[in-house]
């Protein structure tokens, strides 16, 4: 599933293209995704202007100059292509995935400077909805979020407090979207292994010095893994089609047996199976 970077890379490429544009015409090509369709989706939607797009956690949000919000979730598969002119090559440096099949494009967008966005999703578990902004925040989706990652509310003592007592490993109580907002397995693999802090160590037993160090090392890998366009595994794929580079810079996700990047380490990488997910991890130099 994408994570905060490859959703956030996502908003990057979108909205040139929906941010303060007004929606001459939107199509649902069917009534539900992963949950159904708010009844008068097109309805609302059609007319209106995108006023901001911005993220929350691993939510795209769509505000709007009427009284709701767009709010978007990319499930496992979910992909936005934004049209190119005939005989338009993509920009950039980056490889681009096959342009997807036609039958999987479910919500179309066109706004009226004429630039066409497609929503697609084999899978069919991402979804859309329709809420309420001035009480978005009260929504179940979002009323227990954590911070996000990158601003200056997530730091060592808010970590202390959370890990306080608690004998889960930190990689399980990182993925908590309570803790933390907009985490995933790859990411907390990464930046555990950056701080050299085992995830299966009791959380509560983690001195402040440390989580110093975790902090750092999540703002690092995730500032790093958006500048790489995200990570590409199976079908995400950035709205201009670009596939993402961060997975060749992991230095442990999908890494097992190979030799521990961190200096001065002899270890090898392991990996275990941690809550149904896989925890990618040195012995030797993650404690």
């Amino acid at each position: 599933m994408p994570e905060l970077p490859e959703v956030e890379t996502v908003r990057g490429g979108l909205a040139p293209v929906l941010e303060g544009r007004r929606l001459s015409r939107v199509e649902a090509r069917r009534p539900d995704l992963r949950f159904p369709l708010p009844e008068n989706f097109v309805q609302v939607l059609t007319g209106s202007t995108v006023v901001s797009l911005t993220r929350r956690a691993k939510y795209l949000l769509g505000r709007l100059d009427r009284e709701d919000t767009l709010v978007m979730h990319l499930g496992m598969s979910g992909r936005f292509e934004i049209a190119r002119p005939e005989g338009v090559e993509r920009p950039g440096e980056f490889h681009y995935a096959p342009d997807p099949d036609p039958k999987h494009a479910h919500i179309v967008f066109e706004t009226e400077a004429g630039d066409r966005v497609t929503y697609y999703d084999p899978r069919r578990f991402g979804y859309m909805a329709l809420v309420n902004t001035a009480t978005l925040h009260l929504h179940p989706w979002f009323a227990g979020l954590g911070p996000e990652p990158l601003s200056e509310v997530f730091d060592a003592a808010r970590l202390k407090s959370c890990f306080k007592g608690r004998r889960q490993g930190p990689k399980t109580l990182l993925l908590d979207q309570k803790v933390v907002a907009g985490l995933g397995n790859i990411y907390v693999c990464e930046a555990l292994h950056r701080a050299r802090i085992c995830p299966f160590k009791p959380a509560g037993r983690i001195s402040l010095q440390r989580l110093e160090r975790l902090v750092t090392a999540v703002r690092e890998v995730l500032t790093a893994a958006i500048a790489a366009g995200g990570s590409t595994l199976k079908d995400y794929a950035q709205a201009d089609g670009a596939l993402g580079y961060f997975q060749h810079s992991f230095r442990v996700y999908d890494r097992e047996g190979t030799p521990c990047p961190n200096e001065g380490c002899t270890g090898t990488i392991h990996r275990e199976v941690q809550g149904g997910r896989s925890t990618f991890y040195c012995p030797v130099c993650q404690r």
